[in-house]
Formats: structure tokens, C-alpha cells, sequence
């Protein structure tokens, strides 16, 4: 059973750790394979902005799981400013695997536009729903109830404090991800986005937005 607690500064390198090795198996983990840059716009944000909703789960002694968590956008960079930033850094753009996945990021934004399909953004710019995170666990911990306890201590901490609802962003492939957070309140909201650059063993990927308003 996985205990939950907010992050602390030591913490810092046990985190980095995790963040690598959570991403193992999942739609997600297959970006421009530059874990540092990645780390850099999904989830050193939340740590500077963020670190009182930034929740651990560790079992025996070792984390396995981590929700990010942001109750008020206000503080936090434009995730695809941060992206950009992420990928133009010369160490990170040259390399082979960055410029295959800005080109596939490319065309697949020039084909979803000749065909007016919906493209995939880092927010959702909504008051009804101004929080928003991210939930990641290791694939030992999954199925294990470490991503159910994370939310519950997310959610705890949004109704505690008043905020009005928040939202998420998955993608629609994943539907263990999609199930798990129907189970916990949330709905989808809007059409499904292509996702520029993302592939899944050989597949586009398509992000869904899904919301949840405040208990009442």
C-alpha cells in the first residue's frame, strides 16, 4: 500500500528518477527522447510553481508514482512556450531523434489543417475549471491503488481550498488512463486533437481534454 505525501527538496533527485522511469510503456514516453528537456516543460514547472500540490506516492521507502498539480494557472509558463524552449536548445535540437519527431510534428500539423481536423494545445483556458494536472506511476505500481490515492489527496486539497474545477489532459489511446479518471469524476470535454510528433507504436496519437467541476 503506497503511502502520499507533498514533495519535499530532497526529494529532488528521487523525483528526476521517477519521472524517467514512469514514463516506460505508456503513449507519452514516446517524445523526442531527451529526458532532461522533456522533464523540463512536464514537471520542473510544477516543482518551481507548484510544490505544496505536488504529490508523492512511495511504497517501501521508494517512490513510485508522482501527481503534479496546478490549483491556479496564474504563476505557470505557457506549456507550448515551454516546449519550444525545450526543443531549440542546440544540445537538443540536432539531434537525430528531436529533428524526426519535429518533423513528423510538422506535417502532421499541415495535414490536420488541409483537413480542418482539431489540433492538440498545452491548456484549456477556462474559469469553470482552472486547476489542472498531471499523474504518473511507475508500470510496477499501476493496478496497485497508488494513482487512486494521488487523486484522492489532489482532489482533497482542491475542495479544502475552493477551488471552482479542474481539468486534464490524456490521450485518447490510453484508455486504461481514461477509464481510471471517468472512475474519478472526470468527463470528457471538447472534441478529440491531434497530437503533432507523438506516435505510439507506429499510430497518431489524440488528446482528450476531460473536466471535472468542485465537489459540491
Amino acid at each position: 500500500m503506497a503511502t502520499i505525501r507533498t514533495y519535499r527538496a530532497t526529494d529532488h533527485t528521487a523525483l528526476v528518477d521517477l519521472f524517467a522511469r514512469a514514463g516506460a510503456g505508456a503513449p507519452t514516453g514516446e517524445l523526442w527522447g531527451h529526458t532532461e528537456s522533456e522533464r523540463a516543460v512536464y514537471l520542473d514547472p510544477y516543482i518551481e510553481h507548484c510544490p505544496d500540490s505536488l504529490f508523492l506516492a512511495q511504497h517501501e521507502g521508494r517512490l513510485v508514482g508522482y501527481l503534479t498539480g496546478c490549483p491556479d494557472p496564474a504563476p505557470m509558463p505557457d506549456e507550448d512556450e515551454l516546449l519550444v524552449r525545450a526543443v531549440a536548445r542546440p544540445q537538443v535540437l540536432l539531434r537525430p531523434r528531436t529533428l524526426r519527431f519535429l518533423s513528423r510534428a510538422a506535417l502532421d500539423t499541415a495535414r490536420a489543417r488541409r483537413r480542418r481536423e482539431p489540433l492538440a494545445s498545452g491548456g484549456l483556458d477556462d474559469p469553470r475549471w482552472p486547476a489542472h494536472l498531471h499523474l504518473n506511476v511507475v508500470p510496477e505500481a499501476r493496478g496497485t491503488g497508488a494513482a487512486d490515492a494521488l487523486m484522492t489527496a489532489w482532489l482533497q486539497q482542491l475542495d479544502e481550498t475552493g477551488v471552482p474545477g479542474c481539468y486534464l489532459q490524456t490521450l485518447v489511446e490510453n484508455r486504461r488512463a481514461v477509464r481510471f479518471f471517468e472512475r474519478s469524476g472526470f468527463t470528457a470535454h471538447g472534441p478529440a486533437a491531434l497530437v503533432p510528433g507523438i506516435r505510439h507504436e507506429g499510430r497518431r496519437m489524440h488528446q482528450l481534454t476531460m473536466v471535472r467541476p468542485a465537489a459540491e
